[in-house]
């Protein structure tokens, strides 16, 4: 049962009718848990801000679907591993095996499992990471930028996994479920 309000686009005005507007304009739809940030436009922005300037970034799309996946598993947000799911498969084209494995926090490419790890070791210790472990991304030739952007994109997924976990939005992707890891 849903905790927040998923407000309807068609029934908003101001700062959070633009924002739907702009997202239904790209996406041809405004997902669930978008519609729910929408009762604070001021989240929904930051939200959108950040995710637009992270698919700038030099990660790329598709390793950014992966720690998403890793993290949302960490977190257990079935909203977002639905979400994360169906993006890297239909718009991302990541076959079905790697989405499983980026789960659980493993890739097969060394460079995209070292990325995975860390991910995994910046949730697990809370940000809390020391040297060891900045020098494992390091040695895995992950420049301090693409570090910057890992610690980004885990903090980017870890508000929206908070937030579904808190709001408990409808999902409206094929539904996955954390814990069901084959």
């Amino acid at each position: 049962m849903t905790r927040l309000k998923a407000l309807n686009p068609e029934e908003t005005t101001g700062k959070a009718k633009e924002l739907f507007d702009a997202i239904q304009g790209k996406l041809g739809m405004v997902p669930n848990m978008m519609r729910t940030m929408g009762n604070s436009p001021a989240v929904l922005e930051g939200y959108l801000n950040l995710s637009g300037s992270l698919s700038h970034g030099k990660l790329g799309a598709k390793t950014g679907e992966l720690i998403a996946l890793a993290v949302s598993e960490s977190n257990n947000c079935d909203y977002c591993l639905s979400a994360h799911s169906f993006i890297g498969e239909k718009l991302v084209h990541i076959d079905a095996n790697t989405l499983q494995n980026a789960r659980g926090g493993n890739a097969a490419d060394a460079k995209t499992d070292a990325i995975l790890k860390f991910a995994n070791v910046l949730v697990n210790k809370r940000g809390l990471v020391n040297d060891a472990d900045v020098d494992a991304i390091k040695a895995a030739g992950l420049t301090d930028g693409e570090i910057g952007e890992i610690v980004a994109h885990v903090a980017l997924n870890v508000l929206t996994n908070y937030f579904n976990n808190t709001a408990n939005p409808v999902i409206d992707f094929p539904e996955v479920h954390a814990g069901q890891i084959a």
